[in-house]
């Protein structure tokens, strides 16, 4: 089942990146007969949950999980909090987890992208890409250390999924339009695509929403929070 129902303002991205509350109802509307469009064209089916999932956590490293955090916005305690919501769950049903963060190396030459991103990260600051510790990663928890927007380029995530006979990713995380999109976009072609709609955030409010509709239209199911725990909670008996 699809929700393409907005995040509250208050949670919501930094002020100055969030939808203007008169554009929020006329944008949600359109986005939801968007929706409507597609499927009647055929699109947008659903992929729903295979034998074997397992959860990727992207990018909640301190670096951009910590307070008052401008590249992110003030929405991440949101997201934060759902995974630590659905972290428990997936421990106790027993499916494989994975985080990942960045490979930044002072010591690599400069590339294109980092223009893009110039003081994110200083030399000094490598400690901040660690997995933000209130996430409480276990050992068995494998981190996928990358250097590109998506978590399988030039990484050896999908090799790793295939030893453990994964069929279904649930993806959570940040940037719902860069780093999100991106490993969804690769894992659907191999993966069920499940996306828990509170627990993946962005700095902009309206590419958040923009790109979680494109990921329900062509990539996997976009879901509430609640059904993916739901789930994962009847693995567990």
């Amino acid at each position: 089942m699809s929700n393409t129902g907005f995040a509250s303002p208050p949670s919501f991205g930094s002020e100055n990146l969030r939808l203007p509350d008169e554009l929020r109802g006329p944008l949600k509307k359109h986005l939801e007969e968007l929706l409507v469009h597609y499927r009647e064209m055929k699109w947008a089916g659903r992929v729903g949950f295979g034998k074997n999932p397992a959860l990727i956590v992207i990018d909640l490293a301190v670096l951009w999980t910590r307070p008052g955090n401008p590249p992110m916005g003030s929405n991440i305690e949101s997201i934060v909090e759902a995974n630590c919501r659905l972290l428990p769950v997936a421990r106790e049903a027993g499916i494989p987890i994975f985080f990942t963060t960045s490979d930044y190396d002072p010591a690599d030459p400069p590339t294109p992208h980092w223009k893009k991103c110039v003081g994110q990260i200083e030399p000094e600051e490598v400690e901040l890409l660690e997995i933000d510790p209130r996430l409480e990663r276990r050992e068995n928890e494998r981190i996928i250390r990358k250097k590109y927007a998506s978590s399988f380029k030039a990484t050896n995530l999908l090799e790793n999924l295939a030893t453990l006979g994964v069929d279904t990713l649930i993806v959570t995380g940040v940037s719902t339009s860069h780093c999100v999109y991106a490993t969804c976009r690769d894992a659907a072609h191999t993966f069920n695509v499940i996306v828990p709609r509170e627990a993946v955030g962005e700095r902009c409010e309206i590419m958040h929403e923009v790109n979680l509709l494109d990921i329900d239209i062509d990539l996997g199911d976009v879901m509430p929070l609640e059904e993916v725990i739901a789930h994962l909670e009847g693995l567990a008996q």
